[in-house]
């Protein structure tokens, strides 16, 4: 079976994940894509296949080359909280002929004039969404490589050293390594399979950073409000403006940080505040934290102690440091990648991944792509190529590995 069909299968299952919960899995639905996966992985031949109680897959492929690393790879099998991932209605576009691609009946079309890329793909099969939802790519995609590589490894007697296998569930909110069982997944080290199009490689990603604002205001009649109404949604817009405007996502790339607004709401009594904060470098992502700190210790002392409560909690670091003593995993990465005809691309990640997490965890995990492109979005699309290519380097790692 070829990856696109697996990622197919897996996309009709509904795995969004809530930031809202305080579950493990955060949504019970994301089971239902876990017990699938250890049912096909135990018919596949992989050994030690188990689901945990927090809804971690693990899986393994014994070695037939003795004295060898073991090698993790590892994927997640949650979609985002941004958009809709239920009644997934993919499309196959064969053999893109470079224009304009309709979305269903809504409207929605992937346009090269807004997303360039597409003319890499001419001639190839795009897989697509209807325009209603995310596609789920993200990450069903690495899932779906990871398993299709391990069926060749199995089926062809590759040679290979130990292959541990893991699906985690809820990276899209940051909590994919919390329960993460590196001791038992047992690896010397690994590789996330999640997004980016094919040859990106990534072993630096953000500082982050939450912060929730919250303000409390005194409401009047607004008749009778002079010189007593106190109004929290008024000031937490007034936090919002101390921030500079040049540190939002929109006005950023590359190495460059940002505060992200991602969600407000409010009354004249009670309002909210939601960021994420986000720097590679240590003391910019530092420094961005301590603005958050003095921007509500003045409001306080201009509105009141109590007007306004920061909740701020670090959610992972810049994996470098942990990988920069592994540099094998990068330079192999690329020689797998050279192997099967693609260039390599080195960037930072603008996001996250439970590779840092886990890198913090004592199991040194970079990214591979996908192949996948507009994470997130109901324009999110996959070339079938680029997933079978993703396929083929991750059988290459496997191998070079065990020599």
């Amino acid at each position: 079976m070829r990856a696109y069909e697996r990622f197919l299968q897996y996309v009709k299952l509904d795995t969004q994940s809530d930031p809202n919960s305080d579950a493990t899995p955060s949504t019970e639905k994301q089971r239902v894509l876990g017990q699938a996966l250890v049912e096909e992985m135990t018919r596949m031949g992989l050994e030690n296949v188990r689901m945990s109680d927090t809804c971690y897959v693990y899986g393994e492929i014994p070695p037939n080359v003795e004295g060898k690393p073991t090698l993790g790879l590892i994927a997640h099998m949650d979609t985002t909280p941004d958009l809709t991932g239920a009644n997934v209605r993919p499309r196959i576009v064969e053999r893109y002929d470079g224009g304009v691609i309709p979305l269903g009946d809504g409207g929605e079309v992937l346009d090269p004039a807004r997303f360039p890329h597409l003319l890499r793909y001419v001639g190839q099969d795009l897989i697509v969404t209807d325009g209603t939802t995310l596609l789920g790519a993200d990450d069903k995609a690495g899932v779906a490589e990871i398993l299709t590589a391990a069926e060749i490894i199995l089926t062809e007697n590759r040679p290979h050293g130990r292959v541990a296998i893991g699906f985690t569930p809820d990276e899209e909110i940051g909590r994919g390594a919390d329960h993460f069982d590196v001791a038992g997944f047992g690896a010397d080290f690994a590789y996330t399979v999640d997004g980016g199009q094919l040859g990106e490689l990534e072993y630096e990603n953000f500082n982050a950073a939450s912060a929730v604002v919250t303000v409390h205001g005194v409401n009047i009649h607004p008749g009778d409000a002079k010189d007593k109404m106190k109004n929290a949604s008024l000031i937490a817009l007034e936090f919002q403006s101390m921030l500079p405007p040049d540190q939002a996502p929109a006005h950023t790339s590359g190495y460059e940080g940002f505060y992200h607004l991602s969600r407000m709401e409010g009354s004249e009594e009670l309002a909210r505040l939601q960021y994420i904060v986000r720097d590679h470098d240590w003391d910019k992502f530092q420094e961005k934290k301590e603005r958050l700190v003095r921007i509500a210790r003045y409001l306080n002392e201009t509105y009141g102690a109590g007007t306004v409560e920061l909740a701020l909690e670090d959610s992972y670091y810049n994996m470098k440091e942990k990988i920069l003593p592994h540099m094998h995993l990068i330079e192999n990465a690329k020689a797998a990648m050279a192997s099967c005809g693609v260039t390599p691309q080195v960037i930072p990640i603008r996001g996250g991944t439970d590779g840092a997490n886990l890198s913090y965890k004592g199991l040194p995990c970079p990214n591979l792509s996908t192949g996948g492109h507009n994470a997130h979005s109901r324009h999110e699309y996959i070339p079938v190529q680029s997933m079978d290519k993703a396929t083929e380097i991750l059988v290459e790692l496997v191998r070079l590995y065990s020599l």
